[in-house]
């Protein structure tokens, strides 16, 4: 199975995990880390090349191809770029799910 994995961009998806936004540690450390998720392995910070597209996506399960997308407040102002690289990712079969930042820390 292809995952896309772009190894070029590791060092950007690093420095994201280290400065991760409240909601992701939430997800990541409650629900999604260790196989928490009905035995499912995500990654967190996953570096993909989707076309001609360089993408971060904030956790996904390669197994069963969903990318979770938490969003925070600077997603107000991204809804074409999300819509371009959700399309693109459906294109591969990928599923992502967003998730607002708010709905992560009081659900």
């Amino acid at each position: 199975m292809n995952s896309h994995y772009n190894k070029k961009l590791k060092p950007f998806a690093s420095e994201l995990r280290n400065n991760s936004t409240f909601g992701e540690i939430i997800l990541w450390s409650k629900v999604l880390r260790v196989k928490q998720m009905l035995g499912y392995q995500f990654n967190r910070q996953f570096a993909m090349k989707i076309d001609e597209l360089n993408i971060i996506v904030d956790f996904i399960c390669r197994k069963l191809k969903l990318i979770i997308e938490i969003e925070g407040y600077s997603h107000n102002f991204k809804y074409e770029e999300d819509k371009i690289r959700d399309e693109k990712l459906l294109k591969y079969g990928y599923c992502v799910l967003r998730v607002t930042e708010h709905e992560v820390k009081y659900n």
